[in-house]
């Protein structure tokens, strides 16, 4: 069972083709059980929990996150979970983050094995424009 959900949510990416649900254009799907929603089947982002060695961080390389804003959303995750999925962009089977590097970075030092992520569809080009 999936949940749709309203989202603005907007990056310049490839368009996919709506399904016969005829489901609002601007959405995000949330699996019950976690899993994957199928990306060809939905318009806009989907949310589903992705394990964190899937992700790729390229922009980690380029600075530091804060120690003290790791350790309280390690705090806060442990209590009440995470609240606010990180955005990943999908190119061709691979998940690359470019954004919630502190969520992340609390994730990894947790232990936890998957993270939730809303997922946007792109393409090498788009993948281009968000890492120059």
């Amino acid at each position: 069972m999936a949940y749709f959900l309203p989202h603005p949510f907007k990056l310049p990416l490839k368009p996919i083709a709506a399904s016969s649900a005829k489901r609002p254009l601007n959405c995000c799907a949330i699996s019950g059980e976690g899993a994957a929603v199928n990306l060809q089947k939905t318009r806009g982002p989907v949310v589903a929990e992705i394990p964190l060695g899937k992700i790729r961080r390229p922009l980690s390389r380029t600075r530091a996150n804060d120690p003290q804003k790791v350790k309280d959303l390690m705090d806060s995750i442990a209590e009440i979970g995470l609240q606010e999925p990180i955005d990943v962009l999908e190119v061709d089977g691979t998940y690359y983050g470019f954004s919630g590097c502190h969520r992340f970075e609390a994730h990894q030092r947790l232990g936890l094995p998957t993270i939730r992520c809303r997922i946007r569809r792109g393409t090498k080009d788009t993948l281009r424009q968000v890492y120059p």
